[in-house]
Order: structure tokens, then C-alpha cells, then sequence
């Protein structure tokens, strides 16, 4: 079928650009669109006072005066949102320690347009209005979760962090709510003991405390819920047995040696220790259960919305940016279902010496449109025998003394070790990838063959390196490695990863060889997906669209405008660029197995569904990764793919059947959109299918080609035709 209505073209690509920026949470571009601001006097969030002093001190805050009597502070907060933008908020809190209001002062949240309406956002910022700030913040003291903003969890997770901790420090700071003044609070503070390392197993580990257990049935769930008023199970979910496990979690701080090099292992451990900066600490989680504590909620940059740290009434919520996925634990650990290193963030008021909990948020649908909320919570205290009480000033100063420093090569070279086997198993498919192009003239004249040689390659470039090693490259790896040229380039950063790494330098020197082919047709996890869900479309009967070469053509540049917009806003900022590269699906499909909002999941599957109607149509009009490869991949060395002089003028059956039309009706292959599949090179090889051969077969006047150069599709005379 050809595609030649214009207004469906243009419908289209409508659709496809509004998935495009659905799918992108509309995080990156809120300028005009969610935007709110608004003027917020001091005497609107603290009624009855009178005067109001300079905004200053730190945090920063307004002295308020009622008489010239203080009776509490005005102080602004600012944390970024699920826009990527910050939530402004202007609060009151008196001398006594309470609430005595809050305002929105500025957001740039698109989500509370998409069917939640802005009142929600300032309605739950109004319910912390009259709370006194010790009672919400001390231990075990349930937060508001049950007011949290149904499909705008991030976003009413950013604001209690942010009131709530600016609040206490406020008050620390200040000396209210019954806080001695800063001045007064004893400067020596314990310290994590210094002890030899000994090995130990599991179960001696989960014995001292070292790892802490929160083990919840759907029973006890269901539990906790009814007193909430809400009902045990959603009439349109499948009932769930009460006894089966909800979530089986464990939790540790494994910035302690004695706990971390247990746990991690030495490689892992060492690197987490050059990571953390001075004072940083981390905590590792891990779950078996139908609950998931990672959720779907987390993007590049943004937060996990299931999961919050607690101490001393500060909230430490966890980012993509300190978060790294762990495939397994040592000393015996179990297997679990999901394990996560998270980096308590840089500057948190955190002391790992002193207790502190982690709170798992469960949430319940009770319609279609609207969930409950609840929490759960581990406390979490460190073994006595790993604090050191407190000490002089002069001990402190000691406590901090440097540790022996590997090298950093030594701990990329250790991670390289760790994953020797995932390493030669990629070396090796690299290897036969490489015969199969070396070898194509062979390969191509025996057609049953080859394709289930490709097959069986794609299979294992879905399956192994996309599901298993999650090595699916990235534009950002390449906007990455562009701004490392730019600024302080690093080996060792690139060569953390060494999956990643070696793919990369395959890729590097393929496109010499072969192009963006080598990559893009060959190792691509989304790619060789899409073309496998063709080939089941195909079989099924479902009816493939070509569309008209000439629109075809011009549909070719939107990835590279993506590629040059993403390169364009990394020069400003790599974060920036980071969060529009969720134009590409990668992360959806093969890091989060589609466990994410409903937009990423939406445009990752409206992606690969187009692909059962236009084979590969996310490799031919969006991928930037694509483009970025195509670019350099222009200057290859070589040209491989062969072609004869009739192609286009007297045949142009391997352009009808090319599967990403990369072959132009003149019978010139277009290297800049050509996958290498040799579909083509069958075809020429075919003396059933390649006319010129048909033609020499049955003898039927005209003499046999000879073979041209390749590239040079120039028509021949009737000498150079002839043998």
C-alpha cells in the first residue's frame, strides 16, 4: 500500500510529535505551558504580624514582628519539580514551631494540567497550614501521604521535602520550637569506628543490624488500608492472595567498610569509596515481592517517588543521578527481584551514626482515576560496636583521616574482571559479526542461510545485550563524550562500563568499514526488536505502508534536526540535553522493562507499533543516536555493498524491497540510511530474483552486466556491457 494523502502524512507526523512530547512529561519545555507565578506578600502567609524584617541569615529568612515583638519567620523554598523546573513556595512558621501559612508563589508543572487541576497543588500545600513542625517531622509520625496528589506523586513529594526540611532548619537554626540555639548544641559528635575488615556471611550480617527487614503480606497491606477506609481490592483488579508476599525488602548502610565490602564486594566497594565525597554515605536496598520499591516513577534526573529516608525529621529522597542498579549481593546473600546502591545526595544533613528509617509508600487504586496512600517504614540503626561515642574537637579533626587511594585504573581494571564472561561473550559476537561481513559474498548466494543467520543475530541483540546486559548505546553517550572533549577528558569514566566501552569502539571502527550499518542494523537492541515485530507482523498477514519516495525523503530529517537540537542544548547544559534525550525509548524498554509513567510507556509502545506498519520506522525518521552515527559514518573507507549498472534504469526490485527504502529509484544506495542488512546482496546474487541474471539465464538477447565498481551506478555503454 502507498501512502500518498498528504493530510494523513501531516496527521502522522502530529501524532507521532505529540507522543514525542507526552512522552518527554513535558519536564523539558514548561515555559508558558503548567507555568504558574504569583506576588506573595510575608503578610499573606503570616497573618497578624506587622512588620517583617530583611530576607537573610541561613537558610535565609524574614524576621516577623507583631508589637516589635518576634513571633516567627517568612522563608522561601525552592525544589526542583517533576518539570525539572523549581516549586516556589512562601511559608510562615512562628516561634512555637507551627505553620501559620503557605503559599505557591511559582510552579512549572504541566502534569496538574493533564486532568488535575491546579487548585490540587495549592489545596495540599494548605493542608500544612496550623501543623507544628516537630509533630510531623519526629519518628514515626505519618506524613500527609493520604493528601498526596493523585498522578502528581513527584511532584507533592517535592513539596513536603522541601516545606518540611527548609522548616527545621529554619527552627534549628533560629532557636524555635524548643531547638537550643546553634551556638549552644555540642559541637563533638560520634564518628564511625575504625575496625579491621572481617569477612561476614549473611545471616551474621542480617543478626547485628547490619541489614534491617521490612517483610509485608498483601494481608497486612489490605490491613492498613482498611483503616483507611478503603476497600481491600479495586473491582477491576484480579484478587490477590493475602498470604502471598507484598514485598520481602532489606536494607544497609554500606558506606561502613565492615558492611559495604561484605555486601558489594571489593571492586564495587572501592569504586563506591572513590565515588562518595568526604562524609557521603549510601545505603543499599533489596526486594523480592509483587511491589516494586524502585516504581515507575523516576526519570533521568528526576526522583523515586516509593521510597524516602528519614532523620531527625529531614527527608532524604533518592535520584536517577545517585542511583545504580546492582545485579546481585555477595557474602550469600538470597537473589533478589531488584537491588539498588543509592548515594545519600552530597550536602544532606545526614549522620550515619545516629538512627534513622526508610519508608516504603504504597499506594491503592480506588477508582480509575484516583489512588490511597500509605506508608511503611524500617528502622535503621547502625551496631554499637561500628560507633565511636563522642569525642574531643581534636579527635574529631583525626577521624577523617585519608584512606589509602587506589588508583583509579585499578578499579576500572577490577570491574572489568568482575565481568570477564558477559565480556567475552560480546567479544565473541563481535567476532562473528565481523566474519559475517567479511564473508558476505559466501554468505549471500545461499540465502536459507543467511537469514536465519540474521534472525538469530537480532534475536540475541534483543535478547542478550539489550534485556540481559542492558548495553543499548545512547545519544547521551555520545553527547557525553563530546562535552569530555570539551572540558576535562577522562578514560577512566568511559571505561567503567566495559560493555558499553567496547561496543563504542566497535562501533567507532565499523563506521569506517561500513558505516552507521554495522551498529544500527546489527547491534542495536531497539532496532533488531522493531525488525523481529515486523517479521511477526509480516507473518500475520498485517498490511505493510510504503510511503512515496519523495515524502519518504524528507521525513529522513527529522532525526537529524533531533540529533542537532540535543547537541545544540548540550553545549548549554548536559542535564538539560539528558532530559530531552527521552525522545529515545532505550531507557523504557530495556532498563525499566516499560515500569514507568503512563507517557514514557505510551510512546515507547506507539514506537515499536508504528514499526508493524513501516518497518523500522523509529530507526528511519527519529533515533538521534541514528543520525549522530550517520554523520561521521559518511567518511567510511570502503564500499562493499555491490551493485550493476542496470540497477534503477532496468531494475529496481532491490529499492521495492529494501527495508528502510535506503536505496534511491536511480539504484544508488543512500549510506547515510543504509542498516547493512544485504538484503540487497541477496537479491544481486539471486539468478531467480536479480533480472540482469534472469535475463543472462534465459538468454534473451541482452548480454550479462559486468559487475561495477560499487557506488558507481552511471549507465554503461553497449561495450562495457557486453562480457
Amino acid at each position: 500500500m502507498v501512502f500518498r494523502d498528504r493530510h494523513a502524512i501531516a496527521g502522522f507526523l502530529a501524532i507521532v510529535l505529540c507522543l514525542l512530547f507526552g512522552a518527554m512529561g513535558g519536564p523539558a519545555q514548561a515555559a508558558g505551558y503548567g507555568a504558574y507565578r504569583a506576588d506573595v506578600s510575608p503578610a499573606q502567609v503570616f497573618p497578624g504580624a506587622d512588620r517583617f524584617g530583611p530576607l537573610e541569615g541561613n537558610p535565609p529568612a524574614m524576621a516577623a514582628y507583631k508589637d516589635d515583638k518576634l513571633v516567627g519567620y517568612v522563608f522561601p523554598t525552592s525544589d526542583i519539580g517533576y518539570s525539572g523546573k523549581p516549586i516556589k513556595l512562601l511559608v510562615g512558621l512562628s516561634t512555637d514551631g507551627v505553620i501559620v501559612g503557605a503559599k505557591v508563589t511559582e510552579h512549572h508543572e504541566p502534569i496538574l494540567l493533564l486532568g488535575i487541576p491546579g487548585m490540587k497543588l495549592f489545596g495540599f500545600v494548605d493542608g500544612y497550614v496550623g501543623k507544628r513542625i516537630l509533630e510531623v517531622t519526629a519518628p514515626g509520625a505519618k506524613r500527609p501521604v493520604s493528601d498526596i496528589i493523585a498522578g502528581a506523586t513527584v511532584t507533592s513529594m517535592v513539596v513536603d521535602d522541601g516545606l518540611l526540611r527548609t522548616a527545621l532548619r529554619v527552627a534549628r537554626s533560629r532557636g524555635l520550637a524548643g531547638f537550643p540555639p546553634e551556638s549552644a548544641v555540642e559541637s563533638a559528635k560520634a564518628t564511625l569506628r575504625q575496625l579491621p575488615f572481617a569477612h561476614r556471611d549473611w545471616a551474621s550480617l542480617l543478626g547485628d543490624g547490619s541489614i534491617r527487614r521490612l517483610s509485608l503480606t498483601n494481608g497486612d497491606v489490605d490491613e492498613a488500608f482498611k483503616k483507611m477506609g478503603v476497600s481491600t481490592a479495586p473491582s477491576y483488579e484480579a484478587p490477590t492472595d493475602p498470604k502471598d508476599s507484598f514485598i520481602d525488602l532489606y536494607v544497609a548502610l554500606v558506606s561502613p567498610e565492615i558492611i559495604g565490602r561484605n555486601l558489594l564486594g571489593d571492586v564495587r566497594f572501592d569504586f563506591l569509596r572513590h565515588e562518595l565525597q568526604p562524609g557521603q554515605s549510601a545505603i543499599v536496598i533489596a526486594a523480592n515481592g509483587a511491589y516494586s520499591f524502585r516504581g515507575s516513577g523516576y526519570v533521568r534526573g528526576g526522583i523515586f517517588d516509593r521510597i524516602q529516608l528519614i532523620q531527625n525529621g529531614i527527608t532524604v529522597r533518592f535520584t536517577d543521578k545517585g542511583y545504580r542498579r546492582l545485579g546481585d549481593l555477595e557474602v550469600g546473600a538470597p537473589n533478589f527481584a531488584e537491588i539498588g546502591l543509592f548515594l545519600i545526595p552530597a550536602g544532606v544533613e545526614f549522620d550515619p551514626t545516629k538512627p534513622w528509617r526508610l519508608e516504603l509508600l504504597a499506594q491503592r487504586p480506588i477508582s480509575a482515576r484516583q489512588k490511597a496512600f500509605t506508608s511503611f517504614a524500617v528502622d535503621y540503626s547502625l551496631p554499637p560496636a561500628l560507633i565511636q561515642p563522642a569525642a574531643k574537637p581534636a579527635t574529631l579533626a583525626t577521624a577523617q583521616d585519608p584512606v589509602d587511594q587506589d588508583d583509579r585504573p585499578a578499579l576500572w581494571i577490577g570491574i572489568w574482571q568482575k565481568r570477564i564472561l558477559d565480556i567475552a561473550v560480546l567479544s565473541a559476537s563481535l567476532a562473528v559479526l565481523t566474519l559475517i561481513f567479511f564473508f558476505q559474498d559466501w554468505l549471500v548466494k545461499r540465502p536459507k542461510l543467511f537469514r536465519r543467520l540474521r534472525l538469530g543475530f537480532l534475536a540475541y541483540t534483543a535478547i542478550w545485550i539489550g534485556g540481559h546486559a542492558e548495553a543499548q548505546l545512547s545519544v547521551v553517550n555520545v553527547l557525553t563524550f563530546s562535552h569530555a572533549l570539551m572540558t576535562q577528558f577522562r578514560w577512566d569514566y568511559f571505561l567503567v562500563d566495559p560493555l558499553i566501552f567496547i561496543l563504542w569502539c566497535a562501533t567507532a571502527v565499523s563506521l569506517l568499514f561500513w558505516g552507521r550499518g554495522a551498529y544500527c542494523g546489527w547491534l542495536c537492541p531497539m532496532g533488531a526488536l522493531q525488525e523481529i515485530l515486523s517479521a511477526i507482523a509480516k507473518h500475520l498477514g498485517i498490511r505493510q505502508i510504503t510511503l512515496k519516495f519523495a515524502w519518504h525523503e524528507r521525513l529522513w530529517a527529522f532525526k537529524y534536526v533531533f540529533f542537532l537540537g540535543l547537541f545544540a542544548l548540550s553545549l548549554k547544559s548536559v542535564a538539560t540535553a539528558e532530559r530531552f534525550a527521552e525522545i529515545e525509548p532505550f531507557k523504557t524498554v530495556w532498563l525499566l522493562h516499560f515500569a514507568r509513567h503512563w507517557p514514557f510507556v505510551l510512546y515507547a509502545v506507539a514506537a515499536l507499533a508504528a514499526g508493524l506498519f513501516i518497518e523500522r520506522a523509529y530507526c528511519r525518521y527519529i533515533c538521534p543516536l541514528g543520525a549522530a552515527l550517520a554523520i561521521p559514518g559518511r567518511g567510511r573507507l570502503f564500499e562493499w555493498l555491490k551493485r550493476r549498472r542496470q540497477c534503477g534504469f532496468e531494475c529496481s526490485k532491490c529499492a521495492r524491497e529494501c527495508m528502510v527504502q535506503s536505496i534511491h529509484p536511480n539504484g544508488q544506495i543512500n549510506p547515510n540510511e543504509c542498516l547493512y542488512c544485504m538484503h540487497c546482496q541477496v537479491v544481486y546474487s539471486d539468478h531467480d530474483a536479480c533480472t540482469p541474471l534472469v535475463l543472462r539465464r534465459q538468454n534473451k538477447g541482452k548480454k550479462p552486466a559486468v559487475a561495477a565498481p560499487p557506488g558507481d551506478n552511471t549507465r554503461a555503454s553497449a561495450t562495457q556491457l557486453a562480457e
